[in-house]
């Protein structure tokens, strides 16, 4: 009965671990229109570059980090973000986005 016991203690512990985690990627994070070059939307929208590909995020906005037409902002310069989410409909819905801050 213990083997029975320990045997199915393993196969739960296999299961939960084997469960996918969130993951946090580094990305470039720009206005999609002004750096990236995407035609989609009219006017200025939050978008990540991941493996070359761009996409329009849901869940947080350009103006959600600051003036996006500063120097720094997303209009001005291809920024560093660590972000959790997924790709859905040519989309990145985020679930976590944090702006890194620009290395000299």
């Amino acid at each position: 009965m213990k083997n029975v016991f320990s045997l199915v203690i393993l196969f739960v512990s296999i299961t939960i671990s084997a469960q996918e985690k969130p993951k946090v990627q580094i990305v470039e994070a720009s206005c999609g229109q002004c750096q990236f070059g995407m035609k989609d939307k009219k006017g200025c929208d939050l978008a990540v570059r991941i493996d070359g590909k761009s996409y329009f995020v849901d869940g947080t906005k350009l103006d959600d980090h600051g003036d996006a037409h500063a120097e720094d902002g997303f209009c001005s310069a291809v920024r560093k973000a660590e972000v959790v989410g997924e790709v859905k409909d040519n989309k990145f819905v985020v679930s976590y986005f944090k702006l890194l801050p620009i290395k000299e």
